[in-house]
């Protein structure tokens, strides 16, 4: 059972007028305790779209840390539906290191670009009309810092790690929230994909911890959602079964992978060399695949690192900008992450979008130095799915079944590992008639 609050202290279930004097009260209190500082402007245009925006975005910065050295940006778009009464989100893009206008812009915001051949004008923007804004008000962040438009004014802040993260995290949600208390009503989900995978649970944690302490305000938390999410390092042992089951290697490669690694593809002994000559040979075999989406083409340009055990489903694309390595092909999903790097880099997008001047040289879709610089600490969020559940918090883990980097097998496996009863058997779901996933 769901319980309506995430706090569990027994006058949380006081019924009625009661329930929402006392949440008043704890507010009121909260209020007086803080005082945050947080930078918001109202955006009506955006270059490169015609005429006004047809949602409601805000933008702005929120500082966090010693002295609020770190300021983390973000953009906030209103639910298209009932923003008083609707969820509100806070996405967190993977990476580590991409920008939240990722989310926005690629996957579940209200713009898209639109793909044509760049001739050195702006990108074009357009409406997304399958954006969860539809239905939910959303906080797109730019975490850790150094990511898309956030900074730092000391070189010290800039060390980031897991940990660090999320505690930036924290404080910026309760000084948002602070600022924004007409959404302290409404559901809250966290959500995010990729490499939030490992630390959005851990997030999940430490805010329904404070939400308990009374150092975050008594919001209504419902739960979080994640997507192809990074979650523990035996996710990387599901790929050759993966690949194998989508036919991208033969019967005999994948016996002998699993002969002579034992089915340990992670942490492969450098001693067991009848093993690495195979994987060796796998390597070869799919060397040419996209393995964030199989299907897609793979664009013939050098890609500005090797690919690593953590989730980068948003690979640096821009990396191609500082070699010799031609354009992405037209019609390649890079091509069409190209055009960010041009739009966000213009003048007039940072004076619309209220930039900071001088707080950041050159925006980068996904920031490679972050990534390089980064201490990763959770090694594994199983336990926290675990204790979330137990405290009754609600979870949507979706996968897309052409993924690679961290393919559904492993997903399935971990959620197998919690030993939940099937309420609702595997079925077709079902898209303008025809079946979708």
């Amino acid at each position: 059972m769901v319980p309506e609050f995430m706090a569990k202290p027994m006058l949380y279930f006081v019924l009625g007028p009661t329930l929402v004097l006392y949440r008043h009260i704890l507010l009121l209190l909260f209020l007086r305790s803080v005082q945050p500082v947080v930078s918001a402007s109202t955006v009506k245009y955006l270059p490169g779209f015609q005429g006004p925006l047809p949602f409601y975005l805000e933008t702005g910065y929120v500082g966090v840390g010693e002295s609020e050295n770190t300021q983390l940006f973000y953009y906030f778009v209103k639910s298209e539906r009932n923003p008083e009464k609707d969820p509100l989100l806070l996405w967190l893009t993977g990476g580590p290191g991409c920008s939240a206008w990722s989310g926005l812009v690629y996957e579940i915001g209200p713009l898209n670009y639109q793909v044509e051949k760049y001739d050195g004008s702006l990108p074009t923007l357009v409406l997304n009309q399958y954006s969860w804004t539809k239905v939910s008000n959303i906080i797109f962040i730019d975490s850790p810092v150094g990511t898309g438009f956030s900074y730092a004014k000391t070189t010290l802040a800039y060390q980031m790690g897991d940990f660090s993260q999320v505690h930036d995290l924290v404080q910026f949600f309760k000084k948002w929230l602070i600022n924004h208390t007409q959404f302290m009503p409404n559901p809250v989900y966290i959500a995010g994909d990729s490499y939030s995978g490992v630390i959005l649970p851990f997030l999940v944690q430490q805010i329904s911890n404070g939400i308990k302490e009374g150092t975050i305000p008594p919001i209504d938390l419902k739960g979080y959602i994640l997507g192809n999410p990074v979650t523990d390092p035996s996710d990387g042992n599901y790929v050759i079964p993966f690949v194998h089951g989508m036919a991208l290697i033969s019967d005999e490669l994948y016996k002998s992978l699993e002969k002579s690694c034992g089915g340990e593809y992670k942490d492969m002994d450098p001693k067991n060399t009848k093993c690495l000559k195979v994987f060796e040979a796998y390597q070869k075999c799919i060397s040419g695949i996209n393995q964030g989406h199989i299907l897609e083409p793979l664009c013939l340009f050098a890609s500005p690192k090797p690919q690593t055990e953590r989730r980068s489903l948003d690979q640096y694309f821009e990396g191609f900008l500082y070699s010799d390595s031609p354009l992405p092909e037209f019609g390649c999903r890079e091509y069409d992450q190209l055009l960010s790097y041009y739009w966000a880099n213009d003048f007039l997008v940072r004076e619309a979008l209220h930039i900071q001047k001088e707080s950041i040289a050159e925006w980068h879709r996904c920031n490679g130095e972050v990534y390089n610089h980064y201490k990763q600490e959770v090694f594994s969020s199983i336990q926290y799915h675990a204790k979330l559940s137990a405290e009754g918090y609600r979870s949507l883990i979706y996968s897309g079944d052409h993924d690679m980097v961290v393919p559904y097998l492993a997903t399935e496996a971990w959620i197998k590992s919690l030993n939940y009863s099937i309420v609702d058997g595997w079925r077709p779901w079902i898209v303008q008639g025809q079946v979708a996933g």
